[in-house]
């Protein structure tokens, strides 16, 4: 397995990287609202990706047509935008975008609630978003890779949640995908040990039932085998000799 080692140089440009994506997240926010479609969304983000002259880094990659991954309900990661797809009060939608800059990656996703969701519902976000937050903690020099895959299981699973295990997280850089995967399951004190200079896209995908998934006849969008909701957050995150820096923040 081939970790690359970034620079405190070439952090500092996938911070940038990550800052100008949180920048196009929160643009994107306003209208994520009952009765907007998600291929608005899709056009709200290039609008902004445009301005930044960045490149959207999910646009063509292996063919996918979109800059946004919008995945709806019971959809857990890559559904793709589509004006017929019009958001209504009870949905909760995953966001997640990449950009490049100046050569350098960056990945962040956040799941919305439209309306009022349901207790259960607000309860698997809030999990999910906390388990990203605990496994971004366990990220510490000197650690091992299955640390912060235990966070995000031992979590998430002691209130009931679904543990997507074919999706991972992954390496990050001057590719979208580089090694380590960063499972979001496993045991502590296993796999590679944590290095300054690694940076790690983590994103817990968890589902209100139970956790295996398929991928419909498209290709691409993955949905829940028993058609519970899923939630799915994401930072791009350095490790540091002075701790883990979220670069998407």
């Amino acid at each position: 397995m081939a970790i690359m080692i970034k620079s405190p140089g070439e952090i500092e440009k996938m911070r940038h990287s990550g800052r100008l994506l949180r920048q196009v997240h929160d643009y994107i926010a306003p209208y994520v609202v009952a009765g907007a479609s998600t291929m608005d969304l899709e056009l709200a983000a290039m609008r902004k990706i445009d301005e930044f002259k960045a490149i959207a880094a999910f646009k063509g990659y292996h063919g996918f047509p979109a800059a946004l991954c919008t995945s709806l309900n019971e959809e857990v990661v890559h559904g793709m935008p589509n004006e017929k797809r019009v958001l209504k009060d009870g949905d909760i939608l995953s966001i997640d975008c990449g950009l490049i800059v100046d050569g350098f990656y960056s990945d962040a996703a956040v799941t919305y609630a439209i309306g009022k969701p349901t207790p259960a519902v607000r309860k698997l976000l809030d999990v999910t978003k906390a388990s990203l937050e605990q496994a971004i903690q366990e990220a510490q020099v000197g650690g091992r890779l299955g640390d912060i895959s235990a966070a995000v299981q031992e979590m998430c699973e002691a209130e009931g949640f679904g543990v997507v295990k074919e999706f991972v997280g992954h390496g990050i850089g001057k590719n979208m995908h580089e090694d380590p995967q960063v499972p979001n399951y496993g045991p502590r004190g296993k796999g590679p040990r944590l290095k300054a200079g690694m940076v790690l896209a983590i994103e817990p995908m968890i589902n209100l039932g139970k956790p295996e998934v398929r991928v419909l006849a498209d290709g691409w969008t993955a949905v829940t085998v028993d058609g519970s909701y899923s939630a799915h957050f994401e930072h791009t995150v350095a490790i540091t000799d002075k701790g883990p820096q979220v670069l998407t923040r």
